[in-house]
């Protein structure tokens, strides 16, 4: 099950962050906060190949005694990163990068609204409802 889907802006504050259960808020925050270390790591190690792959998916960051951490970056090097439960062993790593591009598709949708400040949090009913559908489509 996923536990937390966040997308962190290009200065690494928090656009959106969504988990559940929401009593375990502040966990994963700090979870997330600590997980970007890790993909500017990955980003700085790939260099130049990120450019030219254009791969975006970084793949497992770290994993935890309860979760597993993945993340993705765009090219506009805003991030998403999601917290998985670590027992959930049926959901496989080409599966992980679908969900990536589906909320990255769906953050493009977002960026494509007039009315809506690159920078701001977020604040959309319909990306509400697409990572609802992807915290329960894991279960």
């Amino acid at each position: 099950m996923a536990a937390c889907i966040a997308v962190i802006a290009k200065e690494n504050y928090p656009l959106y962050i969504r988990s559940v259960p929401t009593e375990n808020e502040l966990k994963f925050h700090y979870t997330v906060h600590t997980s970007l270390d890790v993909v500017d790591e990955k980003i700085s190690a790939m260099g130049k190949a990120l450019v030219d792959q254009r791969e975006l998916y970084l793949g497992l960051l770290y994993p935890t005694e309860d979760y597993k951490v993945y993340g993705y970056v765009t090219n506009s090097k805003v991030k998403f990163v999601m917290v998985v439960d670590s027992s959930n062993t049926a959901l496989r790593d080409n599966e992980i990068r679908s969900m990536f591009r589906k909320l990255h598709n769906s953050y493009t949708d977002i960026m494509c609204n007039p009315f809506y400040n690159p920078g701001d949090r977020i604040h959309s009913r319909a990306f509400d409802t697409m990572v609802n559908s992807m915290m329960m489509q894991v279960c």
